[in-house]
């Protein structure tokens, strides 16, 4: 009979749980983070950061690591269980999360603050921190929604619409040099093929969506999804009357949004505008 594999405390922690198989699959293979990483096409530092349990990452990774180790359905198993965890999400989020990595197109209105698939990790921690987190939950809730961007990332990456209040473009972070890395990042997402970003501006007046970011997610199966949420409340929305509603008035603002082109333009404005940072 063989050996059975110690058990250690580590392991029944979901997340630590995925972070080591990951190690242990890479190890008995004889690979180092950048061999592995070579073969894969990836970031040699995505890949550490998943194997000290820094980052979940998407579940296309997951997918894509049991599809090379030949481990099936094996690590996107302990990634869902990871997402679950009552610790990582709130429960109104962790099966929206799932839902989004299965989307095969993806269109969002932000009111507010940028999209979380497009923030960088210094806008990211800002936002999340003006919530009240703080100390290593406000680093794990940073990693989480960092990794997210990994799904819109490659050739086979969704295609993604972001409509994006002027309101979110003129409300800076508190560190300019902050803001800045953050403007470059959209101006450099926008020239991806799969995603397509538009400006609605301030003078387009009342519409349907005011005070509400949500995000429409397509499915293999067809059908369509929404996630709204508000400063204080997420809700997932899958009733079909409810999701058609909202499509309406999400088609309705865009309408009245500036073209791509014109938003990329406007976009490169705010970042002509934005200050410098005093530290360089």
């Amino acid at each position: 009979m063989p050996q059975r594999r110690t058990v250690t405390s580590r392991s029944h922690e979901p997340r630590l749980r995925y972070a080591e198989e990951v190690r242990r699959l890479r190890e008995g293979r004889g690979l180092t983070l950048r061999e592995l990483a070579d073969q894969l096409g990836w970031d040699w530092s995505t890949l550490g950061k998943l194997e000290r349990g820094q980052t979940l990452g998407s579940p296309e990774v997951a997918q894509a690591l049991d599809e090379y180790y030949g481990t099936p359905g094996l690590l996107l198993a302990l990634w869902e269980l990871a997402v679950g965890d009552p610790t990582q999400f709130k429960e109104q989020y962790r099966r929206y999360m799932l839902l989004e990595g299965e989307a095969v197109s993806l269109w969002q209105f932000s009111v507010s603050v940028l999209p979380g698939l497009l923030q960088t990790d210094g806008y990211a921690r800002e936002v999340l921190a003006t919530g009240g987190i703080k100390g290593e939950e406000l680093t794990k809730q940073v990693d989480a929604r960092l990794s997210r961007r990994e799904l819109l990332v490659g050739e086979d990456g969704p295609p993604f619409r972001a409509i994006l209040a002027e309101a979110t473009l003129r409300t800076p972070s508190r560190d300019a040099g902050v803001w800045r890395e953050q403007l470059e990042y959209l101006v450099e997402a926008a020239e991806r093929p799969n995603i397509t970003l538009q400006v609605l501006p301030q003078s387009s007046g009342l519409h349907g969506l005011v005070g509400t970011d949500v995000m429409f997610l397509k499915l293999h199966d067809g059908r369509t999804v929404a996630y709204t949420e508000t400063a204080y409340h997420g809700e997932l929305v899958q009733e079909s009357r409810d999701v058609d509603r909202l499509q309406r008035a999400y088609d309705s603002m865009r309408d009245l949004a500036l073209s791509p082109a014109e938003s990329l333009k406007f976009i490169g404005q705010m970042l002509e505008e934005a200050p410098c940072d005093p530290s360089t």
